[in-house]
């Protein structure tokens, strides 16, 4: 774990910035000191990787959270948008820079234009904003989570994260996810996200049982609050919930 000033010095930004980060919900600390000092882990870390790579294009705030707290947010899928919005900036700087050096070369003679038209880029940055509010999902969780302040967000994930932890328990007993407790479990899982977060059809289910337990970061959220296994366990306890419902 590591403190505001750690991660301050490895990202370089400022601690005032990672506060303000907090206060708007869009990197909130894994855990705090017993004095109340932010304390930042390895899913932390990465969270914010995906902010600075979204403010490097200049997306404002508001749409950077929006997209990391989408249901359908794919880390590695927003990795190749960034790849492609990066090279785009790139090819508009080199763009930038020749113009410059014929305007230096030709004694400011040259009235071209071209080099400063960004629409090819920002095109395909509205593409990729857009590409995360539109699920029906999406715009479901919108109007539930309207009018809820960051911590009340943060005890719903709570709230959520403490569902697991009868699966942390089986996990160490060796138990069946088969089981009709075991499924019972996931039907409370699922019924939680219906009422607090979205619809959640089996569909969307047995996707997000699958995400649990394929060893990013929702494995590692799941089992540091529930207990080592218990995303794994969790996953397999949905599919088999699914298979039956």
């Amino acid at each position: 774990m590591l403190t505001v000033h750690e991660v301050s010095e490895l990202a370089g930004i400022s601690a005032r910035t990672l506060h303000h980060y907090d206060r708007i919900g869009l990197l909130k600390p894994s855990a705090r000191t017993d004095a109340g000092y932010r304390l930042y882990d390895e899913a932390d870390l990465a969270r914010l990787q995906q902010v600075l790579f979204f403010r490097e294009l200049e997306f404002p705030l508001a749409d950077i959270r929006r997209i990391v707290d989408s249901p359908d947010f794919d880390r590695k899928l927003a990795l190749e948008q960034q790849i492609h919005l990066l090279e785009l900036k790139r090819e508009h700087l080199d763009n930038l820079i020749s113009l410059a050096k014929r305007l230096k070369e030709d004694d400011m003679n040259n009235a071209a234009f071209d080099a400063f038209d960004t629409s090819k880029l920002d095109e395909y940055a509205a593409e990729a904003k857009a590409q995360w509010g539109t699920s029906p999902a999406w715009q479901e969780y919108e109007n539930k989570s309207a009018g809820r302040s960051s911590g009340e967000q943060a005890g719903m994930g709570a709230d959520l994260m403490a569902l697991f932890v009868p699966f942390g328990k089986m996990a160490a007993e060796s138990a069946d996810p088969a089981s009709d407790k075991a499924k019972a479990q996931a039907a409370a899982i699922q019924a939680f996200i219906t009422e607090h977060f979205y619809t959640c059809t089996n569909e969307i289910f047995a996707q997000l049982g699958q995400a649990y337990g394929a060893g990013g970061d929702f494995t590692r959220n799941i089992n540091a609050a529930a207990g080592p296994g218990a995303a794994e366990f969790a996953a397999k306890a949905i599919a088999a919930y699914c298979a039956i419902e």
